[in-house]
């Protein structure tokens, strides 16, 4: 479990193939602070753009782990394929402050940013998700974007999907890899955990009762 405030922008540095088809994984190795590793331990769970991966090799002191990922994780993550920054989150501990909201680690789709550029000091955001997130996509509801805890400004429920517009401060532009997107970025998103499960609440069917 997660809460998208994101404590260190990483790189991936090298990505080795797991196999010869594309059935077959990769895993990759990142680079970043050696401050970041120094309470991480093998097995750990580190939130890579918002997909949560576990460590399987530590170099803590020369700032570098190794994480494997699944061609079918592949399939559905954006940016973990190729080299660059990624953000990156360690796991919530249970004394740990909720600063965002919960998040699971798990990526719902991936969207598209339609539109990314400065609005006074701040940034304005709009992401592109597909039309089946948008029943839990809500105005002043959170949403997970690549990994970030943010708060959704403005819905707007288009043909091609359902638009979320967000308004980044500078802070977040400037400690996170968000401040790399561009109009066409592909990013990975999550809905909020409550949402969910208010919707499986109000699709069950109701339980019969005994006569």
């Amino acid at each position: 479990m997660f809460t998208g405030i994101i404590t260190h922008v990483g790189r991936i540095a090298q990505i080795e193939a797991l196999g010869a088809t594309s059935a077959h994984g990769k895993r990759l190795t990142l680079e970043c602070s050696p401050a970041f590793l120094e309470d991480v331990a093998l097995g750990d769970s580190i939130a890579l753009n918002g997909a949560c991966m576990t460590v399987t090799r530590l170099e803590a002191g020369a700032g570098r782990f190794t994480i494997d990922i699944s061609a079918e994780s592949l399939g559905k993550t954006a940016g973990l394929a190729e080299p660059g920054a990624v953000n990156l989150e360690k796991a919530l501990r249970a004394n740990d402050r909720l600063g965002g909201h919960l998040v699971s680690g798990h990526v719902d789709a991936v969207g598209t940013v339609s539109h990314f550029a400065p609005v006074g000091e701040s940034w304005e955001l709009r992401v592109l998700a597909p039309r089946e997130l948008a029943r839990y996509l809500a105005y002043k509801g959170s949403i997970t974007v690549n990994g970030v805890s943010l708060t959704v400004n403005r819905i707007s429920d288009l043909e091609q999907g359902c638009e979320a517009s967000i308004n980044l401060i500078p802070h977040t532009v400037e400690n996170t890899a968000l401040g790399r997107l561009v109009a066409g970025s592909p990013v990975n998103l999550e809905v909020d955990l409550i949402a969910r499960y208010v919707a499986r609440m109000m699709d069950a069917p109701a339980p019969a009762r005994d006569q």
